[in-house]
């Protein structure tokens, strides 16, 4: 039984892959569609690309170089302790080497929290850049799109626009 995302928007040579988290089985149709959700907004907004696009235009993202996928989490029940969540990073690892994407960048400090208890990495104390890796590839942690965190709507679009500024840095450094 595979667990890398089954609606992944991959391909080599991406400028940022765009990672949030799912559950097992629990992968809705479109990604960032639900109500409230910002991501189109900063996605456009920070300079991330230059055109404003919707869920129901996901795979123009990819002609931009930006691709999106998830960390599958999963609860794991046992008998010696309390429920833990475990990310299936093997599959996530993999994924980004074969993209090879500039950056990676977490879409809240919930999914680079888990990823770096899994790699064994420091917990992320705030939102930037990240002080390790993922495959190789540096690593950054944006606040969540979600309509849940839309009263940090100022600063949140500024965080998107530093992710972008970081790139541009990247970029022009070789």
């Amino acid at each position: 039984m595979s667990t890398a995302p089954d609606r992944a928007l991959l391909r080599p040579g991406l400028r940022v892959l765009v990672a949030g988290t799912t559950g097992r089985g629990r992968r809705p149709a479109q990604y960032y569609a639900g109500p409230g959700n910002q991501f189109w907004a900063l996605v456009h907004g920070s300079g991330l690309v230059a055109e404003r696009l919707g869920p129901d235009q996901a795979e123009r993202l990819l002609d931009l170089g930006v691709g999106l996928t998830d960390l599958v989490i999963e609860r794991v029940e046992t008998a010696e302790r309390e429920p833990e969540m475990v990310v299936h990073r093997r599959p996530f690892d993999a994924a980004v080497r074969a993209a090879g994407p500039r950056v990676v960048a977490f879409v809240s400090k919930t999914a680079a929290t888990w990823y770096a208890r899994g790699a064994g990495e420091r917990l992320p104390r705030g939102y930037g850049e990240l002080d390790w890796t993922v495959a190789g590839t540096p690593a950054f942690v944006l606040p969540g799109p979600s309509g849940a965190n839309n009263a940090m709507a100022a600063s949140r679009l500024a965080l998107w626009t530093d992710l972008a500024d970081f790139l541009e840095h990247l970029e022009s450094s070789g």
